[in-house]
């Protein structure tokens, strides 16, 4: 029914842990989904065979041998099973809600985008993953956890072959997930907001895989390579630019969706003086 598909960072340390959380919550999905993880770096191949899941170590990488957001797609489509895709970043726990809201927004639309808020939560240690896990983890999440700013996406659920050409990006650095739903908004795709239906739980962590730090990832010479790749400011979109969002109850047109629009067609005309 569904492909998930990620990259994980180095099985080291703090991230290490975090990233084993993660894994082992997308095990429990229901029904089980297909798992596919890229990239070679160390414990990614003995993390997919102790779960069953697929591993392509092979991905495209730039002149910093940082990986490449178009190689990443384009070697998941490629291997995926099902027509329906999720990417997800490497430490974000799923729940039992994230595969029914997926097959929502499936009976909903044809071609669409899924995305929504991320839950922000300090997790230390190895979860248990006893029965009751995941109500446990939810008390939780109403007790310490904060969600996060519209510009963090760190799921993105759609059909394949929905994006055409993707621009080869820097994995893990900035603007480059605001880009999908500026592409999917510019091709006319209902982005629709999951923030109500979809628990996606981010384990907090620091920077240090990156040599220049926070500072580097947002800031660095790959960054600034991919705010051009992008086309600059007038495209990083984020969760406010979501045209639907999905309820408990239904999958509606957003009514804000249109003052976002004019600001947005503002900033495209000043850009072009």
């Amino acid at each position: 029914m569904l492909t998930l598909f990620a990259i994980p960072k180095a099985f080291e340390g703090h991230v290490g842990v975090i990233q084993r959380n993660a894994l082992e919550s997308w095990k429990r999905l229901r029904p089980a989904c297909d798992v596919i993880l890229l990239g070679d770096d160390r414990g990614t191949a003995e993390a997919a065979a102790r779960l069953g899941f697929r591993h392509e170590p092979r991905i495209p990488r730039n002149a910093s041998g940082t990986p490449l957001v178009n190689g990443l797609f384009a070697e998941a489509e490629r291997l995926s099973r099902h027509e329906l895709m999720a990417y997800v970043n490497a430490d974000i726990i799923l729940l039992d809600d994230f595969v029914p809201a997926v097959e929502r927004a499936a009976r909903a639309h044809r071609r669409f985008l899924v995305v929504g808020h991320r839950w922000d939560l300090d997790v230390p240690d190895p979860l248990d993953f006893a029965d009751g896990w995941g109500g446990a983890l939810r008390q939780r999440l109403e007790r310490d956890a904060r969600l996060h700013a519209p510009t963090g996406i760190d799921y993105f659920v759609f059909p394949r072959g929905l994006w055409g050409e993707i621009p080869p990006f820097a994995v893990g650095r900035t603007v480059w997930d605001n880009w999908f739903i500026f592409r999917a908004r510019s091709l006319g795709v209902p982005v629709l907001d999951a923030t109500d239906v979809i628990t996606a739980v981010h384990q907090n962590h620091g920077y240090a895989h990156h040599p220049g730090g926070a500072a580097g990832i947002w800031g660095g010479e790959e960054a600034r390579r991919n705010r051009a790749l992008a086309g600059g400011d007038r495209n990083v979109y984020d969760l406010r630019d979501a045209d639907w969002r999905m309820t408990a109850s239904r999958v509606r047109r957003r009514p804000a969706a249109a003052v976002r629009d004019l600001s947005r067609s503002l900033r495209r005309l000043a850009g072009r003086r």
